[in-house]
């Protein structure tokens, strides 16, 4: 059985969404199918612009009596704001939760027991996006953390959670990209349960369901390798001098440093049929597609 640890994550926050049109509400919004998370308790989903490119993005936990959001708790204010904008007369309470409340991580455990410990005090649920990446807790951050504590887990820092989360090439916003500058597949979204193709209209959902038939997403967030240390994030990924992509978050993992890159597959697959490196920031590098991944790399440019 592998030992149980866990992080504080201090770059989120949480957002409650109740009442008794808060279902609906959210299901004309967003991404996920809010049908799906009443059933299985979560989801991963985004807010988009009228354009469909992200614009918030959460993991979102059913309640007893709603729903909380798990967001970056720097745009915060921003999100709760535009939620309320498209709110206008629906029954809907949206409150942006104070500093006591918040999200812990916890991972590397295939022991079950510790759920019981969290129900009278917040929300687990197992992370949506890839169950690899482990359980998140939402609740009051020092209840939840006495618990991990006298469940015998160990406390880890944040950027331990990330080296787990980069080496499983799971993108997370602000950190790997933008808001605002990407579309939900640029972010491998409809890959990570992100994105639901069979509900009804959500705000950006024409762009999202074009590129989803069409087959038109040119760009994917993938795993990049080096045995030097990456430059900071926004670096330029080139083959032969011409931009592939760029490099978003990193970290060291044993004797090697992976990141997590926004790539042009095309581009990437040309270079690497003509035996070309690929160069970052003077650092060759080594680019793979994640192993969840249901795209693969183009046959020919033409492909993608």
């Amino acid at each position: 059985m592998s030992h149980l640890h866990y992080a504080i994550l201090k770059n989120r926050s949480l957002i409650a969404i109740g009442g008794e049109e808060a279902t609906h509400f959210l299901q004309n919004l967003v991404t996920c199918d809010l049908d799906q998370v009443q059933e299985t308790g979560a989801g991963f989903g985004a807010l988009l612009t009228p354009q469909g490119k992200i614009l918030f993005d959460f993991l979102i936990a059913k309640t007893e009596d709603g729903y909380l959001l798990d967001t970056p708790r720097e745009t915060l204010a921003e999100f709760s704001k535009r939620l309320t904008f498209y709110r206008l007369r629906a029954k809907v309470v949206i409150e942006a939760l104070d500093d006591t409340m918040g999200v812990i991580a916890s991972w590397h455990s295939t022991d079950t027991t510790i759920s019981p410990a969290f129900s009278s005090l917040g929300v687990t649920i197992s992370d949506p996006r890839l169950a690899d990446l482990g359980n998140r807790h939402l609740g009051v951050i020092a209840d939840m953390s006495k618990a991990m504590v006298l469940a015998g887990a160990s406390e880890e820092t944040p950027d331990v959670y990330a080296r787990h989360r980069i080496s499983l090439a799971v993108p997370e916003s602000l950190s790997d990209y933008a808001y605002s500058d990407i579309f939900p597949h640029d972010a491998d979204m409809d890959q990570l349960n992100g994105v639901s193709f069979s509900k009804g209209c959500y705000v950006g959902q024409e762009v999202v369901s074009r590129m989803q038939h069409r087959a038109t997403a040119r760009k994917r967030m993938i795993l990049i390798s080096s045995d030097a240390l990456l430059p900071e994030a926004g670096a330029t990924i080139t083959a032969d001098g011409k931009p592939v992509g760029t490099l978003g978050s990193s970290t060291q993992n044993g004797d090697r440093h992976l990141g997590i890159a926004l790539v042009r597959l095309d581009k990437a697959k040309a270079a690497h049929d003509k035996g070309v490196s690929f160069i970052c920031d003077n650092i060759d590098v080594k680019l793979d597609l994640p192993e969840w991944a249901k795209f693969t790399w183009p046959s020919d440019p033409a492909d993608v």
